[in-house]
């Protein structure tokens, strides 16, 4: 808690404290974090940075003064603090972004009138499973055709959902709120609109479940930690819309690591349907929770920094993170804007093609969100495409099993390797000082009860000066021109360790199961990763739908029971 004795007056009025001379003095870009604390404690009641103040500190920094420059040096934080405290006034939202958007890809034009997407789902018949458990497992695509078919309602369905979710959520802890009444009103007008003809297209009646950071109106969106446990937003998310278009059900909000965190939340930990003893991973917790377990028919869920890729592997779902800029996050929590992206968990990278085909392209409130075209299914051969590939030593690429189905589907196998000369960790510093500005008041006001271990990150944020978070995008310009080049000769690559990477130039990834791991009695899948070109989803996806096909780990799934 912040409290009056930490305020004082801020020359030229306004009140201040010793975080706003942090601040100040981070934002000069002057010295490191240790430097910054150590003049800041020499700071008085009365705020007046002196160039004697200025010199103890010197030392910590590796800097050796002029007499003249401590005493400029000084006038300027000075003045800095009277401008921060102006600043701090303001009552800044959460929603409100910076003046600069980040893009992937700054040499594209995008065209905001441009057709979004081209989805044809397969049109095989289905018949509808003999079980209720079987028929909770079938992807979107299947349901699209039961559904379709009138081989049942989504109403039927709906109910079934809903019913999985209240059973198996107690186990799981993977709901934040359920939405049984809007979800059986949107089922019935489903069907009564699909009984008149009007049928809006393969999400047309299908049950979904919200990451719990995208709004939806009359409901709670809690961003999954307890200062916001009891938020409710009256807008309703891009992405949320965009799918009330398309006809889907919206079951439940489900569960996210506190602050977009890992797996734990105000409400417990979410579990791994696999193996319950084990935490889901995250942030897209309950969403890949629920969809390994058959609790919903899709879901959505966003990655910053592992958010999509992390519980997909867990929970042996396959995924989707989109390019950055496909889709808009407008309406749904922000950690760091020049980050963040929402993409769909489901059981096919089939059924992520045509939820991504519903969800994504530009919509004049996220300045991020462009279109490009997205087709499905690709129209092309495989066999005119290049995929790269990592070598690992001591080991052939004729052995290595992902590379032999590969061969086999007929694409053109290309030996690569992954930039590797910039500190991509490190530069991941843009994450934690993006976050710590979207939540300086929780940091400010000394807020930490359930936020995971964000607040120490937050207090990091807050000593990164200026200087270094834009070096860290400069070194990032210098990451997207490397990976330009790499990618300019093929068109998605298998595996790597690339998280940070592409995360921070933008490049989509598409996550699938990739067989199982016996330990005991308990058996939990494997992943495995495609990475494509910005904006090309349509040749990401295909080559990995086609290995999914080929190799059909997604369609095992957990015994809850």
């Amino acid at each position: 808690m912040t409290t009056a004795s930490d305020f004082e007056e801020a020359p030229g009025g306004g009140p201040c404290n010793r975080r706003a001379v942090l601040a100040s003095i981070a934002g000069l870009g002057i010295g490191t974090a240790v430097f910054q604390r150590a003049l800041a404690q020499q700071v008085t009641a009365s705020l007046t940075v002196t160039a004697e103040m200025i010199q103890q500190a010197e030392w910590i920094a590796g800097l050796d003064l002029a007499e003249e420059d401590r005493t400029a040096v000084a006038g300027r934080v000075q003045s800095a603090l009277r401008q921060f405290a102006e600043m701090r006034e303001i009552d800044v939202g959460y929603d409100v972004p910076p003046a600069m958007l980040f893009n992937p890809a700054p040499t594209m034009q995008h065209n905001a009138t441009l057709d979004r997407s081209s989805v044809h789902a397969n049109s095989s018949p289905v018949n509808r499973p003999t079980s209720d458990e079987a028929l909770a497992f079938q992807s979107v695509n299947e349901l699209a055709s039961l559904i379709r078919t009138k081989q049942i309602s989504s109403v039927e369905l709906t109910k079934l959902y809903l019913d999985r979710l209240h059973r198996f959520d107690e186990t799981l802890k993977c709901v934040v709120t359920f939405t049984d009444d809007l979800a059986l009103r949107q089922a019935k007008q489903a069907d009564e609109e699909i009984s008149r003809g009007t049928y809006r297209g393969p999400l047309h009646g299908v049950p979904w479940g919200a990451k719990d950071l995208i709004a939806y109106p009359g409901y709670k969106t809690t961003w999954g930690a307890t200062p916001f446990q009891n938020q409710q937003l009256d807008v309703k998310a891009t992405v949320a819309d965009r799918l009330d278009q398309a006809g889907a059900v919206l079951v439940a909000k489900l569960s996210l690591g506190a602050l977009a965190m890992g797996d734990k939340w105000f409400g417990g930990m979410t579990r791994n349907p696999w193996n319950t003893e084990q935490g889901s991973s995250g942030s897209s917790a309950g969403s890949a929770s629920a969809v390994a377990a058959g609790l919903v028919g899709f879901a959505l869920g966003s990655e910053t920094l592992g958010s999509i890729v992390s519980p997909c592997r867990r929970c042996g779902t396959s995924g989707l993170r989109p390019t950055y800029g496909r889709v808009s996050r407008f309406g749904c929590m922000t950690l760091a804007w020049s980050m963040d992206k929402i993409g769909p968990i489901c059981r096919s990278l089939e059924d992520c093609a045509i939820v991504f085909g519903a969800i994504h392209g530009h919509d004049g409130r996220d300045g991020t969100a462009v279109n490009e075209p997205f087709t499905w299914p690709m129209s092309g051969e495989l066999s005119a495409l290049r995929v790269g590939y990592l070598e690992e030593s001591g080991k052939s690429p004729e052995d290595r099993v992902e590379l032999q189905v590969l061969r086999q589907l007929g694409v053109q196998l290309v030996p690569i390797r992954l930039p590797d000369k910039l500190p991509v960790w490190a530069m991941t510093i843009v994450l934690n000082t993006e976050a710590a500005t979207v939540f300086d008041e929780l940091n400010r006001n000394n807020v930490t009860e359930g936020l995971n271990s964000w607040p120490n990150s937050f207090r990091q944020g807050a000593f990164v000066s200026a200087v270094e978070y834009l070096r860290a995008n400069r070194l990032r310009t210098m990451l997207m021109k490397e990976m330009e080049e790499l990618m300019s000769g093929i068109d998605c690559y298998v595996g790597g360790d690339d998280l940070a990477i592409t995360n921070l130039t933008g490049h989509p990834t598409a996550v699938l199961p990739n067989g199982f791991e016996q330990k005991g009695k308990v058996r939990t899948p494997n992943a495995i990763t495609f990475t494509g070109r910005l904006f090309e989803e349509t040749k990401l996806l295909a080559v990995a739908h086609a290995y999914q096909q080929a190799t059909d780990f997604h369609r095992e799934h957990p015994a809850l029971g």
